[in-house]
This record gives structure tokens, C-alpha cells and sequence, in this order.
């Protein structure tokens, strides 16, 4: 679905974190909804490089983007070189920040920083620099322990992740006020969709879920399952949103959510209604007790006011859009 009517002949479009989950999302949108826009996807890829915890640095991989027709640079934001050659050889007329450390349970806090945060403030010079309008990601993890409804301005973060992505709305709202680009920050909650397997063990419990039923495993749930409750949102929506802040009717820091708390049992219900199985759950201990969200529900009112976003997606038809593809991806790189 085309969601602006604008016409990105000559204009030009760089995508950092190109090759993740959403970034390549978008590179598709873009290339199939305006051809006429030139797209340049910036990604580190992946490598064998991992965190203190075992996972990846980066979960960028090539096959979120075979079929894309656009120019990729394979690149780090910290690479301070490669930020001046994108200034001195390109002409961005926007710039879709989606990059960055995401694992919220990694503990490297230097890293964390110098790449969510230092590196941001490198491509908003030069995002001014060319007159580009500026959209990235935020997230829900800037609210921690905050009570719901999650409303921007009463922050908690509890781990370096969240305070990362607070570090970066506080330096935009300072950007705000003194540029003449629109500047729009937008915190996702919790994201499903096509692309997301190779975010390895940090994809969503959605596609999780999915696999473990197609595998004919019971799926293990924490007790109370039917009482933890977050906001999941289907990609289509976080999309949309990205596109709607292109040209905001002003800059600022939005909740990207669906404004409904959905349990985990719902996800396992829906997917064994698609998929056909009846499973028996299995209910095991919640080891995260205390530090542990058990309701995310984003406010979204001045999402839809200022940038006329409306979520499209109900859970069930999330699922239902999503379950072909949860099916593609256990055949080809699960089984």
C-alpha cells in the first residue's frame, strides 16, 4: 500500500541498518511503491563478530535484500570516513536512521552509546547539512518500568538500550530547535513481520512461536501468559508511520504502536488457529520476575494527529498477513 501521494522523482534516499528487519522493509516499500526515488541501503552486515553475551553485533544479511535494485554500502556509522564520503558524494533528501546496537541485553555500554548515540549525532550534521529530513528509531524501551499507557515524556529506562534511545530524543529535541529539517523520532514498540528471522533469538516470540508449532513442539509459555500483555505491532504499521513522518506537520518524538495490549497466549491461540495445530501449551516459571514488563500499551494521539498515522493491523490479521512467510522461512532455514 502507497501511503503519500508525493512524487520522489530525483530525490534521493539513504536507509542506514538497510539490510535488518526494517530498514530492508523499507527499501522494498520505496522501491516498489516509487520506483522513480534513487535508494541507498547502509548496512555493516553481519560478520562473526559477536557481544559480550554471545549474539551478533549486527543482524544485517543479504537475503533481506535479494531482489532490491538500489545501490548497498557496506559500512559502520562509527566509521567517520565513510560518513564524510556519503557527505561529499551524495545528496540525501531523506534519511531513514534505522541502525544501531539493538540488543537490549548487551552489556558493552561504550559501544552502545558510540553507535546509537554518537553516530546519530554525526548523521543529523549531515542530514543538515543537505537539507534531509530526518526519521529514525526510538523505541518502547526508552519507557521500562513506566506504567501504561506509555506516553513520551515519562521515561524509565532500565537497561543501556533504552537509555541509548533516550540520549538520542533528547538530542534531537535540542536539533529541533535550531534546524530547518524536520527531525521525527518514532519508538516502536513490539515488531513483527517478514525479515525479522535473522535477528536470531532477538526476533519476535510471534515468529518464535510460529516455528516451535511447526516443528510439533509444545510451545513453553511463562505461567500467567494470559496476563502478560504488550503492544505488537505488525510491520505494515511501522512502515506506514516511517512514510507519514517524511514530511510531519511537525518534528518531534512519537509512539509507534497499536495502542491495544495483546497476551502471549493470544499469539500461541492465533498462530495454532492459522497453522491448524492444538498443542498443548506448557507453562513454565517466569525467571525475570522484577525486572520484567508484564503490560506495554503505546499512547498513540499525537502519533495520528501530527502524522495522520492509523494502525491497519489487528493481532489476528498481523498473524494472518504474516503466517505464509513464517511457514517460507521454517522450510527454508529451519528444517
Amino acid at each position: 500500500m502507497r501511503y503519500i501521494d508525493d512524487d520522489l522523482n530525483n530525490k534521493t534516499v539513504l536507509i542506514t541498518g538497510g539490510a535488518g528487519f526494517i530498514g530492508s522493509n523499507l527499501a522494498f516499500y520505496f522501491q516498489e511503491n516509487h520506483p522513480e526515488a534513487k535508494i541507498v541501503v547502509l548496512d555493516s552486515f553481519r560478520s562473526k563478530e559477536t557481544l559480550s553475551n554471545g549474539n551478533l553485533k549486527s543482524f544485517g544479511h543479504f537475503k533481506n535484500i535479494i531482489g532490491f535494485k538500489g545501490e548497498v554500502i557496506s559500512g559502520n556509522i562509527n566509521d567517520k570516513e565513510l560518513l564524510l564520503s556519503l557527505e561529499l558524494n551524495y545528496k540525501f533528501d531523506y534519511i531513514f536512521h534505522e541502525a544501531a546496537i539493538s540488543d537490549t541485553t548487551a552489556l558493552e555500554q561504550d559501544l552502545m552509546i558510540r553507535t546509537n548515540v554518537n553516530a546519530y549525532k554525526d548523521l543529523l550534521e549531515l542530514a543538515i547539512k543537505h537539507g534531509a529530513n530526518m526519521i529514525y528509531a526510538s523505541s518502547a524501551a526508552t519507557y521500562g518500568s513506566a506504567a501504561s499507557p506509555q506516553r513520551v515524556g515519562r521515561e524509565s529506562p532500565q537497561n543501556v538500550y533504552g537509555f541509548s534511545k533516550l540520549c538520542m530524543d533528547n538530542l534531537s529535541r535540542e536539533y529541533m530547535k535550531e534546524s530547518d529539517i524536520s527531525i521525527v523520532g518514532l519508538r516502536y514498540f513490539n515488531v513483527y513481520g517478514p525479515r525479522e528471522y535473522f535477528k536470531n533469538t532477538t526476533a519476535s516470540m510471534i515468529l518464535q512461536f510460529g516455528h516451535q508449532l511447526l516443528a510439533g513442539k509444545n510451545p513453553r509459555l511463562f505461567e500467567h501468559s494470559d496476563k502478560i500483555l504488550r503492544d505488537f505491532i505488525y510491520i505494515e504499521d511501522i512502515i506506514q508511520a516511517n512514510i507519514k513522518a517524511m514530511n510531519p506537520k511537525e518534528s518531534g518524538i512519537f509512539n509507534v504502536g497499536t495502542g491495544k495490549a495483546r497476551s502471549f497466549q493470544d499469539i500461541v491461540d492465533i498462530l495454532q488457529k492459522e497453522l491448524g495445530t492444538s498443542l498443548t501449551c506448557e507453562y513454565i516459571p517466569n525467571p525475570y520476575i522484577g525486572s520484567y514488563q508484564f503490560h506495554t500499551e503505546a499512547d498513540i494521539e499525537s502519533t495520528k494527529e501530527i502524522l495522520g498515522y492509523e494502525p491497519r493491523f489487528e493481532m489476528e490479521d498481523g498473524i494472518k498477513a504474516y503466517i505464509s512467510e513464517i511457514k517460507r522461512m521454517y522450510e527454508e532455514e529451519v528444517k
